[in-house]
């Protein structure tokens, strides 16, 4: 065979992608149609060949020679390496994408335009090239410059730490606010920047989709898809007890009821059962037993704060049921949700613990609706007593969904997140039709049913988790994230429940564990690779809202997962003749 010609003799290699980042880099990636291909001839004014030797140099030529010894050095540095089997290679631009992609492509076609510039060719089209690439770099700063705005729009100078380790010890010991000093440790910005993950306590062979403590803080109860519930002593990682919560599909929430020595657990479903299961102080649990039904996957409870038998629940049928255990009829429907005449199926629901006659709702639209308990009629404004949601949704076009919405400590904020959206602060005493209050962004929700929350005693920070597999903890009053944490490796973290006396929370997400985070990291965190990631969710988002103007219907979704889920039905053998009707779906209840 014969030789290749090394590129310091006659031929010029096609250039080595080390060779070029330092030209390339400065510019945007060209477009795919209309430019030179490297080492194709290109008619000039010149002269009938487009080569580079061919071409007239111009008077200093010696940038040229300068470039060609770097190349020469850079080809030698990078001898042993794969990539500098391409510096000799003659294949085609469509060759050299596939094996290095079209961004590799990109940057040769930036050089290839550069170097004939540098040469001293005059190629019909390099004004073109030059004015493709002007217009993609103004783009591109274009873009970046309205991102950075759209991540720094509604923010608010971050307060002063309100919180100081040394004085507040100091104090501690000569007993002075002694009783407040864990409330003020809770909410310290200095400890939520520390927070780091401590263990994790593993029993599910299905996503956790529930977590919450008990009262005391001593407990945990986690809910997950194995259809199974497991109470945890959190802090020596150990489960206690572990019963069937006796549901069919998917354990969305579990609960201790307050005042009920953590005796009574309540639970919800994808199934629509609402169920309590009664605990013993022997570690087991005595039975299981369903206090209502709804007609459509039931998503979440809300708790009376001073009832150890009362609560509600709120279902994708856009029912809530009022429910008693000491009736032999436990389930009152309260309210069907509408707007106007359209029911309004519910993923969320929340009772105001100062005024524990309030219940907020969310769901399949872009309205939270507050409900008054005692006085609820259907026939003037549906039942609504207030609605709330940010003004520029409400003539939105986009199908926007409510996934979870949580009061404040004191009943007088209520925190709502979006679907695919932002997160947002409402004054629930507000009156009807108010817009928000602060706006919460930089994570995603689009993948799962997601949950948001309060942090601190005083509910002083926000806290999400994301479809990126982050938790996000922003400070209230600024809308500033001040933490940013790797969850779950299964790329989306879902429910977050802060421990209600101690610095610390718990996460959980469609990994099969249960994180446990704590303050204990020696330096606060620096947010590494926060802004990126930020950038990535909203482009991510932005794009599937034009991609998909209408998202599936999640009834749909759950059809179609059920039906996947059956078993196949029995072959037929070739000349037997087909089932009887409805064999096949006897099959599948079986």
């Amino acid at each position: 065979m014969t030789p290749v010609t090394p590129p310091s003799v006659t031929l010029r290699a096609p250039p080595h992608p080390r060779t070029t980042s330092s030209m390339a880099d400065a510019d945007p990636p060209a477009p795919h149609g209309g430019s030179e291909e490297p080492g194709e001839e290109q008619p000039t004014e010149g002269g009938p060949s487009g080569s580079r030797e061919g071409q007239t140099q111009p008077a200093g030529g010696g940038a040229e020679e300068e470039e060609a010894d770097r190349e020469e050095e850079e080809e030698d540095e990078d001898t042993d390496s794969m990539e500098g089997s391409g510096l000799y290679s003659l294949t085609d631009d469509a060759e050299r994408e596939s094996e290095g992609g079209g961004r590799q492509r990109v940057k040769e076609r930036r050089t290839s335009r550069k170097r004939n510039r540098l040469g001293g060719g005059s190629n019909h089209s390099s004004s073109s090239d030059d004015d493709e690439d002007e217009e993609e770099q103004k783009d591109e700063d274009d873009d970046d410059e309205a991102m950075e705005a759209w991540l720094k729009a509604e923010l608010r100078e971050l307060r002063g730490p309100v919180w100081q380790a040394v004085p507040s010890l100091r104090s501690r010991e000569i007993g002075r606010d002694s009783q407040q000093f864990v409330r003020r440790v809770c909410g310290a910005r200095g400890l939520v920047q520390r927070l780091e993950l401590q263990g994790r306590l593993e029993r599910h062979t299905g996503c956790v989709n529930t977590l919450h403590f008990n009262p005391s803080g001593t407990r945990l109860a986690s809910g997950s898809d194995d259809l199974r519930v497991v109470i945890w002593d959190w802090a020596v990682r150990r489960a206690v007890l572990e019963f069937d919560s006796g549901h069919k599909s998917n354990v969305f929430q579990a609960k201790f009821l307050p005042h009920s020595g953590d005796s009574t657990l309540a639970m919800c479903a994808r199934d629509g059962q609402i169920r309590v299961a009664e605990l013993s102080a022997t570690q087991c649990c005595k039975n299981t037993k369903r206090v209502a039904q709804h007609k459509g996957a039931a998503h979440k409870l809300a708790l009376e704060p001073d009832s150890p038998c009362s609560f509600l629940s709120a279902g994708e049928d856009a029912v809530v049921f009022g429910i008693d255990l000491r009736l032999d009829r436990p389930a009152n429907k309260l309210v069907v949700v509408k707007e106007g005449e359209k029911k309004v199926g519910l993923y969320t629901i929340f009772v105001n613990p100062a005024k524990t006659h309030h219940f907020a709702v969310g769901g399949r639209d872009q309205y939270v609706r507050i409900y008054d308990q005692r006085k609820i009629n259907e026939n003037e404004n549906n039942g609504v007593l207030k609605k709330f949601c940010p003004s520029h949704l409400v003539s939105s076009e986009s199908k926007t969904n409510i996934t979870c919405l949580v009061y404040s400590h004191d009943g007088t904020e209520l925190l709502a997140s979006y679907n695919d959206e932002d997160i947002y602060l409402f004054d629930s005493n507000h009156s009807d039709g108010a817009d928000y209050l602060r706006r919460y962004k930089g994570h995603r929700n689009n993948a799962t049913v997601k949950g948001v929350n309060f942090y601190g005693p005083c509910s002083e920070f926000v806290v999400s988790g994301s479809d990126c597999g982050h938790i996000y903890l922003w400070d209230k009053s600024s809308a500033r994230i001040v933490q940013f944490m790797e969850g779950d490796r299964g790329g989306v973290v879902n429910c977050l429940e802060p421990h209600p006396h101690l610095p610390g929370m718990a996460t959980s997400g469609l990994d099969h564990d249960i994180k446990l985070w704590a303050p204990t990291a020696e330096n606060a965190t620096l947010l590494k690779g926060l802004k990126e990631v930020m950038k990535k969710n909203k482009r991510e988002r932005d794009e599937d809202s034009v991609r998909h103007g209408d998202q599936y219907d999640t009834q749909l979704l759950w059809f179609l997962m059920r039906h996947m889920r059956n078993r196949r039905p029995p072959r037929v053998s070739p000349g037997r003749p087909p089932p009887p009707p409805g064999f096949l779906q006897s099959v599948r209840k079986r």
